[in-house]
């Protein structure tokens, strides 16, 4: 599932690994074209756990650049 939370974030949400992987990779091109487009900012993928990602235009991530970040830290 994948679901706008403001013009420059993406929720990410999903039950397959490859669903995980489709959305995603969608969510990370949409949120690209945009800080392109405001061409002042990068893009910070955040991850909350297995299955939850953030996608969203970042002031502490460089024009033209991608980063990942966790919140989470999976247990044994």
């Amino acid at each position: 599932m994948t679901k706008m939370s403001s013009a420059s974030v993406v929720e990410v949400t999903a039950d397959t690994p490859e669903a995980l992987e489709r959305d995603l990779n969608a969510a990370v091109d949409v949120v690209c074209r945009q800080a392109m487009q405001m061409g002042r900012h990068g893009v910070m993928v955040t991850r909350h756990n297995y299955a939850s990602f953030t996608v969203a235009i970042s002031e502490v991530v460089p024009y033209g650049q991608t980063q990942e970040r966790q919140q989470w830290q999976p247990t044994s």
